[in-house]
């Protein structure tokens, strides 16, 4: 009865995103939430934080949870998310995201735009492109 009665400006009313929930490496039964095609690759907590922060949700990050069907037990997949959805009359503290889901969906949208992951992108290419240049000059010299 006492939960009922929370307002939802409590923290323990905020609604909980788990990096799982945006990953597309994991099925419905590992816990996604949302279409594999809007899923983005291995998200981390502070990612949703950052991009729900920066949006002008009230954000709580909770470092050491872990999602319950998570297996794995790294740092790279332990967090919690926990975001105001709504104002204590019950109308959305943002009129753009009514529902979790739409929180969900713009999380998994924006993820793949932050300068963090960029970066990594393209780094990641420019090695790769080196590691093949490096294996097709090492063929050629031993013909």
């Amino acid at each position: 009865m006492a939960a009922a009665a929370a307002s939802p400006s409590d923290k323990e009313r905020f609604i909980c995103i788990y990096p799982a929930y945006l990953n597309n490496k994991k099925t419905i039964a590992e816990g996604r939430r949302i279409p594999i095609d809007k899923a983005v690759e291995n998200p981390t907590s502070t990612e949703i934080q950052d991009v729900c922060a920066a949006v002008g949700f009230n954000v709580l990050l909770e470092k050491n949870k872990m999602y319950p069907r998570e297996w794995n037990r790294d740092v790279q997949y332990r967090g919690r998310v926990r975001i105001q959805l709504k104002q204590d009359d019950g109308n959305p503290c943002l009129p753009q995201f009514p529902t979790r889901k739409s929180v969900m969906l713009y999380a998994a949208e924006t993820i793949p735009k932050l300068k963090t992951r960029t970066q990594k992108m393209g780094g990641s290419d420019q090695s790769l492109q080196q590691g093949e240049g490096g294996k097709k000059g090492k063929g050629k010299k031993k013909k």
